[in-house]
């Protein structure tokens, strides 16, 4: 028997594990203080009515002979019809047309960052963003793939261009952001798809966070670019969308029109899928299919818009401080650069120690990350702008 040898070519411990067990230390060690946590993009605000409604109706449904159900349809993967079409009529409102056959129900887009990697080939090299979210990276390393990077920097603005000098088969592009918050133009994503399709690749296109675009300049789904459904799988979420980070569900969109090597993307996902997918859950489903809704969507817009105000209260914070920074705009993401020249890991402990406010440092998302600092929208407002407060008496007094 052989280990996959690869897992060792990982880093000791995920990111996210080590900003818990250093707060969670510091904690142990002073009981007295309050730890407030803009670190991990967990949501605060609890579901939204409608969308506990409709669960609390499909539960009943699992009561009775007549309306109980068992495994869901079509081979599980693709999701009950009232679900489906809502998200063709979310896709609908983008100006996107998708057939159902394309949309395909997941537990969450992190999950299918990962296994959507099933149907290519480990030859393939695939070309991924520094700084990244560790998902993106540390699937590629456990499969052997060779990896290149794109270079997002402070010059670019975290949003690095294609280079054609650099050959790639995967291309892995999250808009907005994690963990920089920034945001690609429809602009500048055609000339991603104009450079996939002149190498005959495939942008993995993760959109997790498109809910929070509100600049009608920037791009909602990488399908409003045109040709981008001949070269691009989109993957989304309902965690940040809808604050379903506990309950799990997300989707994936793989054309018809996608097509490599004469094989269809689309009926390879669908047989990874039944193969290894037993699908979401009825319950899940039915809260998911009420989301996009007429009455959802004004209910999570009113959440959507609480996390853009505590975004917004930090980035003012940082503003005042005369410190850099992108997102915080069409995004729940803060990623700014650390003062006084700090290194990230020096920060995260400078903050801890000093104010007790826990972030996440820039440099456990890669080399281009180093000396920049993560926050997050997703707490509370009260937590949000006590944060700010101890942050800005911090920096003020270093200064």
């Amino acid at each position: 028997m052989k280990i996959n040898e690869h897992f060792l070519d990982l880093k000791d411990s995920y990111l996210f594990a080590t900003v818990g067990r250093k707060t969670a230390a510091y904690k142990a060690a002073h009981p007295e203080k309050e730890v407030i946590r803009l670190s991990i993009g967990d949501v605060t605000l609890p579901l939204a009515p409608v969308v506990i409604e409709a669960m609390h109706k499909a539960v009943d449904d699992m009561a009775h002979k007549e309306t109980f159900k068992g495994y869901g349809p079509d081979q599980y993967c693709y999701g009950y019809d009232v679900l489906i079409d809502s998200i063709k009529g979310n896709y609908a409102r983008k100006g996107v047309s998708l057939q159902s056959s394309e949309i395909f129900i997941s537990d969450g887009a992190k999950s299918d960052c990962g296994n959507i990697l099933d149907i290519f080939s480990t030859d393939n090299v695939v070309l991924v963003p520094d700084p990244v979210y560790p998902v993106y990276l540390d699937t590629n390393v456990m499969a052997g793939r060779k990896i290149i990077f794109a270079d997002a920097n402070e010059q670019n603005g975290f949003l690095p261009m294609p280079d054609e000098s650099m050959k790639a088969d995967i291309i892995y592009i999250c808009s907005p952001n994690n963990p920089t918050g920034a945001a690609y133009s429809r602009e500048q994503l055609k000339v991603w798809v104009d450079y996939a399709k002149k190498m005959d690749a495939v942008i993995l296109y993760d959109a997790a966070y498109e809910h929070f675009v509100t600049d009608s300049h920037l791009a909602r789904s990488i399908y409003e670019v045109e040709g981008a459904k001949e070269c691009a799988i989109e993957l989304c979420s309902y965690s940040k969308t809808a604050g379903f980070t506990g309950v799990r569900c997300g989707y994936t969109i793989v054309p018809e029109a996608l097509v490599r090597g004469g094989v269809s993307l689309n009926k390879l996902w669908a047989r990874r899928q039944s193969t290894k997918f037993n699908g979401v859950s009825y319950i899940t489903q039915m809260g998911a299919a009420a989301v996009f809704t007429e009455e959802g969507e004004r209910q999570i817009e009113e959440n959507l818009n609480y996390y853009r105000r505590n975004a917004k209260i930090i980035a003012d914070c940082l503003d005042e401080l005369g410190i850099w920074y992108t997102g915080g705009k069409n995004s729940p993401y803060i990623w700014l650069k650390c003062p006084n020249g700090m290194k990230s890991w020096e920060f995260f402990d400078y903050l801890l120690e000093n104010a007790q406010v826990v972030g996440t440092p820039g440099s456990g998302f890669g080399e281009n990350g180093e000396g920049f600092f993560r926050l997050t929208a997703f707490g509370t407002e009260e937590n949000t702008k006590k944060a700010c407060e101890r942050i800005r008496a911090l920096l003020h007094q270093s200064s």
